[in-house]
Protein backbone atom coordinates (compact mmCIF):
# COMPACT_ATOMS: atom_id res chain seq x y z
CA UNK A 1 0.00 0.00 0.00
CA UNK A 2 1.30 3.41 -0.90
CA UNK A 3 0.20 6.72 0.51
CA UNK A 4 1.17 10.35 0.71
CA UNK A 5 2.13 11.84 4.05
CA UNK A 6 1.82 15.59 4.43
CA UNK A 7 3.58 17.28 7.31
CA UNK A 8 3.37 20.88 6.09
CA UNK A 9 1.48 23.80 7.50
CA UNK A 10 -2.31 23.78 7.47
CA UNK A 11 -3.99 25.27 4.42
CA UNK A 12 -5.63 28.68 4.41
CA UNK A 13 -9.20 27.43 4.74
CA UNK A 14 -8.31 24.97 7.50
CA UNK A 15 -7.25 27.92 9.67
CA UNK A 16 -10.67 29.56 9.34
CA UNK A 17 -13.50 28.90 11.75
CA UNK A 18 -16.67 27.29 10.29
CA UNK A 19 -18.99 30.31 10.19
CA UNK A 20 -16.31 32.71 8.92
CA UNK A 21 -15.34 30.21 6.23
CA UNK A 22 -18.93 29.74 5.05
CA UNK A 23 -19.67 33.47 5.12
CA UNK A 24 -16.67 34.10 2.89
CA UNK A 25 -17.74 31.32 0.51
CA UNK A 26 -21.32 32.66 0.25
CA UNK A 27 -20.12 36.21 -0.34
CA UNK A 28 -17.67 35.11 -3.04
CA UNK A 29 -20.31 32.97 -4.78
CA UNK A 30 -22.75 35.88 -4.88
CA UNK A 31 -20.00 38.22 -6.08
CA UNK A 32 -19.26 35.85 -8.97
CA UNK A 33 -22.98 35.58 -9.71
CA UNK A 34 -23.36 39.36 -9.66
CA UNK A 35 -20.40 39.75 -12.02
CA UNK A 36 -21.94 37.29 -14.47
CA UNK A 37 -25.61 38.30 -14.22
CA UNK A 38 -25.17 42.01 -13.52
CA UNK A 39 -27.95 44.51 -12.81
CA UNK A 40 -30.78 42.02 -12.07
CA UNK A 41 -28.82 40.74 -9.07
CA UNK A 42 -28.57 44.26 -7.62
CA UNK A 43 -32.26 44.95 -8.26
CA UNK A 44 -33.28 41.73 -6.54
CA UNK A 45 -30.92 41.35 -3.59
CA UNK A 46 -29.63 44.84 -2.72
CA UNK A 47 -31.25 46.86 0.04
CA UNK A 48 -33.59 49.62 -1.12
CA UNK A 49 -35.27 52.29 1.05
CA UNK A 50 -38.52 51.27 2.76
CA UNK A 51 -40.50 53.68 0.58
CA UNK A 52 -39.04 52.31 -2.65
CA UNK A 53 -41.18 50.09 -4.92
CA UNK A 54 -38.06 47.93 -5.23
CA UNK A 55 -37.90 47.21 -1.48
CA UNK A 56 -38.59 43.68 -0.19
CA UNK A 57 -38.14 42.62 3.46
CA UNK A 58 -35.71 39.81 2.58
CA UNK A 59 -33.27 42.47 1.33
CA UNK A 60 -32.49 43.28 4.97
CA UNK A 61 -30.57 40.00 4.92
CA UNK A 62 -29.50 39.49 1.31
CA UNK A 63 -27.86 42.90 0.93
CA UNK A 64 -25.10 41.94 3.38
CA UNK A 65 -23.94 39.17 1.02
CA UNK A 66 -23.75 41.48 -2.00
CA UNK A 67 -20.80 43.71 -2.92
CA UNK A 68 -20.01 46.45 -5.37
CA UNK A 69 -16.66 45.23 -6.64
CA UNK A 70 -13.45 43.35 -5.92
CA UNK A 71 -11.92 45.75 -3.38
CA UNK A 72 -15.24 46.13 -1.57
CA UNK A 73 -15.54 42.39 -0.94
CA UNK A 74 -11.80 41.95 -0.40
CA UNK A 75 -11.52 44.40 2.49
CA UNK A 76 -14.76 43.19 4.10
CA UNK A 77 -13.79 39.52 3.93
CA UNK A 78 -10.23 40.23 5.02
CA UNK A 79 -11.50 42.08 8.09
CA UNK A 80 -13.99 39.29 8.79
CA UNK A 81 -11.17 36.77 8.61
CA UNK A 82 -8.91 38.70 11.01
CA UNK A 83 -11.44 39.67 13.68
CA UNK A 84 -14.31 37.23 13.09
CA UNK A 85 -12.14 34.15 13.64
CA UNK A 86 -11.09 35.46 17.06
CA UNK A 87 -14.72 36.05 18.09
CA UNK A 88 -15.98 32.71 16.77
CA UNK A 89 -13.25 30.86 18.66
CA UNK A 90 -14.25 32.41 21.97
CA UNK A 91 -18.03 32.45 21.42
CA UNK A 92 -18.58 29.35 19.33
CA UNK A 93 -20.15 29.19 15.89
CA UNK A 94 -23.81 29.58 16.86
CA UNK A 95 -23.29 32.63 19.03
CA UNK A 96 -20.97 34.28 16.53
CA UNK A 97 -23.44 33.74 13.67
CA UNK A 98 -26.20 35.30 15.80
CA UNK A 99 -23.98 38.30 16.54
CA UNK A 100 -23.04 38.70 12.86
CA UNK A 101 -26.65 38.56 11.66
CA UNK A 102 -27.95 40.89 14.40
CA UNK A 103 -25.32 43.51 13.60
CA UNK A 104 -25.97 43.18 9.87
CA UNK A 105 -29.72 43.58 10.34
CA UNK A 106 -29.18 46.46 12.75
CA UNK A 107 -26.97 48.18 10.22
CA UNK A 108 -29.67 47.85 7.56
CA UNK A 109 -32.39 49.20 9.85
CA UNK A 110 -30.29 52.20 10.93
CA UNK A 111 -29.32 53.01 7.35
CA UNK A 112 -32.88 52.83 6.07
CA UNK A 113 -34.15 54.84 9.03
CA UNK A 114 -31.73 57.66 8.21
CA UNK A 115 -32.76 57.48 4.55
CA UNK A 116 -36.42 57.59 5.64
CA UNK A 117 -35.82 60.79 7.62
CA UNK A 118 -34.00 62.38 4.69
CA UNK A 119 -36.75 61.48 2.23
CA UNK A 120 -39.42 62.71 4.67
CA UNK A 121 -37.67 66.08 4.95
CA UNK A 122 -37.49 66.45 1.17
CA UNK A 123 -41.13 65.49 0.74
CA UNK A 124 -42.27 67.84 3.50
CA UNK A 125 -40.45 70.70 1.83
CA UNK A 126 -41.73 69.59 -1.59
CA UNK A 127 -38.19 70.19 -2.73
CA UNK A 128 -35.99 68.35 -5.21
CA UNK A 129 -38.38 65.55 -6.14
CA UNK A 130 -35.87 64.26 -8.67
CA UNK A 131 -33.48 63.68 -5.78
CA UNK A 132 -36.18 61.73 -3.93
CA UNK A 133 -36.77 59.53 -6.97
CA UNK A 134 -33.04 58.89 -7.23
CA UNK A 135 -32.72 58.01 -3.54
CA UNK A 136 -35.59 55.52 -3.74
CA UNK A 137 -33.87 53.69 -6.59
CA UNK A 138 -30.39 53.67 -5.04
CA UNK A 139 -29.32 50.22 -3.80
CA UNK A 140 -27.18 49.54 -0.76
CA UNK A 141 -24.89 46.51 -0.72
CA UNK A 142 -22.15 45.07 1.43
CA UNK A 143 -21.31 43.27 4.65
CA UNK A 144 -19.71 46.40 6.09
CA UNK A 145 -22.37 46.95 8.77
CA UNK A 146 -21.85 43.46 10.17
CA UNK A 147 -18.08 43.84 9.76
CA UNK A 148 -18.11 47.01 11.85
CA UNK A 149 -20.14 45.09 14.41
CA UNK A 150 -17.46 42.39 14.45
CA UNK A 151 -14.79 45.07 14.86
CA UNK A 152 -16.72 46.51 17.81
CA UNK A 153 -17.03 43.05 19.32
CA UNK A 154 -13.31 42.45 19.03
CA UNK A 155 -12.56 45.81 20.62
CA UNK A 156 -14.79 45.00 23.59
CA UNK A 157 -13.47 41.47 24.14
CA UNK A 158 -9.81 42.32 23.51
CA UNK A 159 -9.61 46.06 24.33
CA UNK A 160 -5.89 46.13 25.03
CA UNK A 161 -4.66 43.99 22.15
CA UNK A 162 -2.34 45.93 19.85
CA UNK A 163 -3.34 46.47 16.23
CA UNK A 164 -0.63 47.55 13.80
CA UNK A 165 -1.99 49.84 11.12
CA UNK A 166 -0.46 49.98 7.67
CA UNK A 167 -1.57 53.53 6.93
CA UNK A 168 -0.80 55.46 8.96
CA UNK A 169 1.96 53.15 10.25
CA UNK A 170 1.06 53.29 13.93
CA UNK A 171 0.17 50.77 16.63
CA UNK A 172 -3.07 51.23 18.58
CA UNK A 173 -4.95 49.35 21.24
CA UNK A 174 -8.10 47.77 19.83
CA UNK A 175 -10.40 49.90 21.99
CA UNK A 176 -8.97 53.15 20.60
CA UNK A 177 -9.05 51.75 17.08
CA UNK A 178 -12.80 51.16 17.46
CA UNK A 179 -13.43 54.59 19.01
CA UNK A 180 -11.53 56.36 16.22
CA UNK A 181 -13.34 54.43 13.49
CA UNK A 182 -16.73 55.18 15.07
CA UNK A 183 -15.89 58.89 15.37
CA UNK A 184 -14.75 59.04 11.74
CA UNK A 185 -17.96 57.34 10.56
CA UNK A 186 -20.16 59.67 12.61
CA UNK A 187 -18.37 62.83 11.49
CA UNK A 188 -18.25 61.77 7.85
CA UNK A 189 -21.89 60.70 7.89
CA UNK A 190 -22.99 64.08 9.24
CA UNK A 191 -20.76 66.23 7.04
CA UNK A 192 -20.53 64.33 3.76
CA UNK A 193 -23.88 62.88 2.75
CA UNK A 194 -23.07 62.36 -0.93
CA UNK A 195 -19.98 60.13 -0.94
CA UNK A 196 -21.95 56.96 -1.65
CA UNK A 197 -20.90 55.27 1.59
CA UNK A 198 -23.50 54.06 4.11
CA UNK A 199 -21.82 55.56 7.18
CA UNK A 200 -24.87 55.14 9.39
CA UNK A 201 -25.05 51.46 8.44
CA UNK A 202 -21.52 51.10 9.82
CA UNK A 203 -22.55 52.90 12.99
CA UNK A 204 -25.71 50.80 13.17
CA UNK A 205 -23.68 47.62 13.09
CA UNK A 206 -21.55 48.92 15.94
CA UNK A 207 -24.59 50.07 17.91
CA UNK A 208 -26.42 46.76 17.69
CA UNK A 209 -23.20 44.89 18.46
CA UNK A 210 -22.74 47.04 21.57
CA UNK A 211 -26.33 46.45 22.70
CA UNK A 212 -26.07 42.68 22.24
CA UNK A 213 -22.77 42.45 24.11
CA UNK A 214 -24.12 44.57 26.99
CA UNK A 215 -27.17 42.27 27.22
CA UNK A 216 -24.93 39.21 27.29
CA UNK A 217 -22.72 40.82 29.94
CA UNK A 218 -25.70 41.72 32.11
CA UNK A 219 -27.00 38.14 31.92
CA UNK A 220 -23.50 36.66 32.43
CA UNK A 221 -23.75 35.03 29.02
CA UNK A 222 -20.88 36.74 27.24
CA UNK A 223 -18.61 33.71 27.38
CA UNK A 224 -21.11 30.85 27.50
Amino acid sequence: MSYYEYNGRPGFFSMLTPVVKNLIIINVILMIGTTIIGEPMYEKFSLFPFESPLFHPYQLVTHMFMHGGFWHIFFNMYTLMIFGVALERVWGSGKFLLFYMVTGLGAALCHNFVIHLHVADLLAAQDNMFAVAGILRTPTVGASGAIYGVLLGYGMLYPNSILQLIFPPVALKAKWFVVIFAAIELLTGLVNTSDGIAHFAHLGGMLFGLILILIWKKDNRLYN
